[in-house]
């Protein structure tokens, strides 16, 4: 099965503005819903934006991530349907 951007869609998403890391809670078609770290989000020297893997989380990441967890998880338990 071949992957389906169309079927691919973002829920909810959080951007560290210090480091660019994004949070996302993420659904590809009918699959439960999930939490994806990254990518990182930056401003090229050209003024474009870029994005990077997240890579290895730096202590500023850490502590951010800590900061919006239990929203995350609310909110990720807000979308998975009881079984």
């Amino acid at each position: 099965m071949a992957f389906e951007p169309e079927k691919d869609k973002v829920i909810k998403k959080w951007e560290c503005r210090q480091t660019g890391l994004v949070v996302s809670i993420n659904q590809y078609g009918d699959s439960l819903p999930k939490v994806q770290i990254g990518p990182r989000v930056f401003i090229r020297k050209d003024g474009k934006i870029s994005q990077s893997k997240a890579g290895r989380l730096s202590l500023d990441d850490l502590l951010w991530v800590y900061e919006i967890i239990d929203e995350v998880k609310e909110d990720l338990m807000r979308t998975v349907k009881p079984e």
